[in-house]
């Protein structure tokens, strides 16, 4: 079977996990074939301590590499449409770390340029991809806690001193970095039938959100109170309440306990999940099926998905009068 190349723009922290997950996918067909910074140095660096083929000096040299079947995008938020857009119009299919997009007309733009061009582009987060997904909401169906009524989520870390997070220029905050993942954590249990979004945050001097508290109702009455911070570590914690019981998700982030408990507050059940190489793997690995059937998008995130949670963060930030100083 043919190797599935894929390379890696960005040598930040993030594109290290991905590296790692590379290396230990092989018996997939799976290749850490390329990566490429903006100086060679640092690019040839970071392939000499993952074992990579090729190092690029530039994002359009990898770009253009016809060998690569998948890009992977782990750059600045600021840059990941200008960057997705490069590698669309160079027919290269795309796994853009989330948030996908600054905001939802990026989004909407990109996916029709993919649907264009016919390559496929998907949102790298992977809590959407992970089996827990499908544990947590087997456990819910199963009807052992009941009719389920609301959520509380929170993450945080403490990330005020890196230049990303603090940045406007580079779209920081809380929300686009952490957020992001509460917002997901109560959408892929309850769904997308809103009602209310409420939001507050704490702003920095420089324009951007330190620590937010959102409120997102439905419908059908249900509730989730979600906390982010990139000022504290918090305990990362997913609790979903039902009338019979709860559930509690450790680390919603990526995660590693599903405890079920009663109504006497009992613990009931625990719910096994399975053993990853990092966990970043089922995105890619979701990416490689979609290549190999000749879809445009991974049935775990779909565009419409995407969209959805983007348009969402802008209904959020437009509440905190939250601009980015390049966005129109």
């Amino acid at each position: 079977m043919k190797d599935f190349n894929v390379g890696i723009i960005g040598t930040g922290l993030i594109a290290s996990v991905m590296a790692e997950t590379l290396n230990g996918l092989k018996d997939k067909n799976v290749k850490n074939y390329a990566v490429a910074s903006r100086t060679l140095a640092k690019a040839e660096i970071f392939a000499d301590k993952y074992g990579i083929e090729k190092a690029y000096g530039s994002y359009i040299e990898l770009i253009q590499d016809k060998d690569i079947d998948l890009i992977y995008i782990a750059v600045p938020h600021s840059e990941h449409y200008r960057v997705a857009k490069l590698c669309i119009e160079n027919k290269k299919n795309v796994l853009c770390e989330k948030p996908f997009t600054v905001n939802a007309d990026e989004t909407k733009d990109l996916l029709a340029l993919a649907k264009e061009n016919k390559v496929l582009i998907t949102e790298a987060i992977w809590t959407r991809y992970m089996p827990s997904r499908k544990l947590i909401n087997d456990v819910i169906a199963s009807g052992i806690i009941g009719q389920v009524h609301s959520i509380q989520a929170n993450l945080g870390y403490p990330l005020k001193d890196v230049k990303r997070m603090i940045s406007p220029e580079l779209a920081g905050g809380a929300l686009l970095d952490v957020g992001v993942y509460t917002v997901n954590f109560a959408l892929m249990v309850f769904g997308n039938d809103l009602k209310d979004i409420f939001a507050k945050a704490v702003m920095s001097d420089k324009g951007v959100d330190l620590t937010d508290s959102i409120t997102l109702t439905w419908n059908d009455g249900k509730m989730a109170v979600l906390h982010a911070s990139m000022m504290t570590p918090t305990d990362r914690s997913g609790f979903i309440y039902g009338e019979k019981g709860y559930i509690c998700v450790t680390n919603i982030n990526n995660p590693e306990a599903i405890k079920v408990y009663d109504i006497e507050h009992n613990l009931i059940k625990e719910v096994e999940i399975p053993k990853q190489v990092t966990g970043y793997e089922y995105e890619v690995l979701s990416s490689q099926k979609a290549i190999n059937q000749n879809e445009l998008e991974c049935e775990e995130m779909p565009h419409k998905e995407t969209i959805f949670v983007m348009e969402i963060l802008d209904k959020i930030r437009n509440q905190w009068n939250m601009k980015y100083p390049f966005e129109k």
